[in-house]
């Protein structure tokens, strides 16, 4: 991605995170993007590409701060993925997930779903690997999705008990249907 493109590109997710999807004006985009109405535009030529840029700009950073220089495989990995969660909702996402705030704005754009599901399903394959429980990804799911909601309620007290979930997780047999596979 060119400096410019992810210039514009975090500027929109901190427009978006801070103000939602509906608040913020292209006035107010272009000022948050740090450039000139014509370049925002070049970069993203209507609302919803700046939307879409946002969020695929938010998704690399999550990555790259959730999974990045993990311990080795298993349950120290785990806490440390949701210690590294719980960092993240207190800086950048006190206010829930951006990307279910940005689909709760738009329910209707098929973009927006899949880059949902995309983030999602990524996080939770990720998590698994990193957790050494391949084939429990939707139960991790839940519980990641989990502690993003709660966390903000509950703070250290989700990380907590997503940490004894896994724990649980990793003792129970797989269901048949996985197990077989």
């Amino acid at each position: 991605m060119s400096d410019t493109r992810t210039r514009i590109a975090a500027g929109l997710e901190r427009a978006f995170a801070e103000h939602g999807f509906a608040a913020p004006s292209v006035g107010d985009l272009r000022d948050a993007a740090g450039v000139s109405l014509r370049t925002l535009y070049k970069y993203a030529p209507s609302r919803e590409e700046m939307v879409h840029a946002a969020l695929e700009h938010r998704h690399q950073r999550y990555l790259e701060k959730v999974f990045g220089d993990l311990p080795e495989a298993g349950d120290d990995a785990l806490a440390e993925i949701f210690d590294r969660i719980g960092a993240w909702m207190g800086t950048e996402s006190a206010r829930g997930c951006l990307f279910h705030a940005a689909v709760a704005a738009a329910p209707q754009d098929k973009r927006l779903i899949a880059l949902l599901q995309e983030h999602k399903g990524e996080v939770a394959q990720l998590a698994a690997k990193s957790g050494g429980l391949e084939g429990r990804e939707v139960e991790l799911m839940l519980i990641l999705e989990g502690l993003t909601q709660t966390w903000p309620l509950h703070g250290s007290h989700a990380i907590a008990s997503a940490n004894r979930m896994s724990t649980a997780l990793r003792q129970a047999p797989l269901p048949p249907t996985l197990s077989a596979a």
